[in-house]
């Protein structure tokens, strides 16, 4: 089993490798799946920014796309002097898949990290509204 500095490595290394041409704000993702498997995500940008993916939803659909649908902790780091937050689109996202009280770290470019939980990030996601 990874521990979670390993995670928070894992999302550092990888927005090394996103396309950001437009922006040249990169970002990284390190999903784990409930059995520990890790799924890295980066944004990979378009000309047209609507067809933009970010890092988070990457890393999900990635995950997804293997067979996984149940994760225990998301790393979400970039070179950010404030630790970096998830757009809605991807706090959405992770709502289909994850529970409110799963771990969020958030991660800038020295290493300084928030603590969340899904739930705070997204307290109105549409799975909870009656």
């Amino acid at each position: 089993m990874n521990t979670k500095q390993e995670w928070i490595d894992k999302a550092r290394v990888a927005y090394q490798k996103a396309y950001v041409p437009y922006s040249h704000f990169p970002v990284g993702a390190c999903l784990v799946a409930k059995d520990g498997t890790t799924f890295t995500g980066v944004n990979i940008e378009n000309a047209s920014f609507g067809l933009t993916n970010c890092a988070e939803r990457t890393a999900v659909f990635k995950a997804v796309s293997e067979g996984y649908t149940e994760f225990q902790h998301i790393i979400i780091a970039g070179e950010t002097e404030a630790p970096i937050a998830p757009c809605g689109a991807c706090r959405q996202v992770l709502s289909e898949f994850c529970s409110a009280d799963m771990p969020v770290t958030l991660v800038n470019k020295d290493g300084k990290l928030k603590e969340l939980t899904l739930g705070e990030l997204l307290p109105y996601s549409f799975a909870t509204l009656d």
